[in-house]
């Protein structure tokens, strides 16, 4: 079974490439499961998201190509939900009927910003030079684990971004995140093996082989997402995370159908 649950569209305003081009490619790599998660709209950092005004295009587009390539593909529908503990995820993203939910922080915030830090947004980079990279992480994994503790996501996208531009901290990464991962098992939540890491400066998965084995550790279910946001990006390096995923231990992951999640072998 092969399986991509995280990747996006157009609306976003930061891809390329359209959805029946997307799926045609998935069936191509012999994907079973396919999920389109698009950035859920907000009142924040609207120019990468997509509107609240294109919820209703966006699902029933969906729909329909869910119905038309079902014979060849499984076509779920989700979003990308940013949480920040100061702008409030809306009510209609929330309450969608859909088939799962992601839950990202792309923002940090602190009293010292008037506004969230977008930490992985290249715009930024230079912010990092005037925080301290161990209090950086420890307040991204505190982010993660308010965000598990809502109950509101079934998956935690990309669980270490933090460490795209390789600013790695000096303290023991498994002692910054267990906390952030004990409140992700507890609430049930699904962590993606995220191959877009390797597309960035860190050069490698979203978790890192030390997260990953410790989920295990932690019996965390796992799923693959290639995060494409362009049509060479789908299944990417798919081969390379599932064989990752088999060296910790793991012969299942997760899908969901309406929320309910199901294990598949691998």
């Amino acid at each position: 079974m092969r399986v991509d649950l995280h990747n996006h569209t157009i609306l976003c305003n930061h891809a390329q490439g359209s959805v029946e081009d997307f799926i045609k490619r998935a069936i191509e790599l012999k994907i079973d499961y396919y999920g389109f998660t698009e950035h859920a709209p907000m009142n924040f950092d609207e120019k990468y998201r997509m509107k609240l005004t294109e919820k209703e295009f966006y699902e029933s587009t969906l729909r329909y190509y869910k119905e038309k390539y079902s014979n060849n593909i499984n076509i779920l529908l989700g979003y990308e939900v940013d949480f920040m503990q100061s702008v409030p995820i809306l009510d209609e993203i929330l309450n969608s009927k859909v088939d799962y939910l992601i839950g990202s922080v792309h923002f940090l915030e602190s009293k010292n910003d008037s506004l969230p830090w977008g930490f992985d947004n290249p715009e930024f980079i230079g912010k990092y030079e005037n925080k301290d990279i161990d209090s950086i992480w420890i307040d991204y994994f505190d982010a993660i684990r308010l965000m598990a503790k809502t109950s509101y996501f079934d998956i935690v996208g990309h669980l270490d971004l933090i460490k795209v531009f390789k600013f790695l901290p000096k303290k023991d990464i498994k002692l910054i995140a267990l906390e952030a991962l004990k409140q992700i098992k507890k609430s049930n939540m699904t962590i993606e093996i995220n191959a877009a890491g390797f597309r960035k400066p860190i050069k490698e998965q979203y978790p890192s082989m030390e997260l990953l084995q410790l989920a295990y550790e932690l019996d965390i279910d796992i799923t693959f997402s290639s995060d494409a946001h362009a049509l060479e990006q789908v299944g990417y390096c798919y081969d390379e995370v599932v064989s990752l995923a088999k060296s910790v231990g793991y012969t299942k992951c997760a899908i969901y159908k309406q929320r309910e999640k199901l294990l598949v072998e691998f």
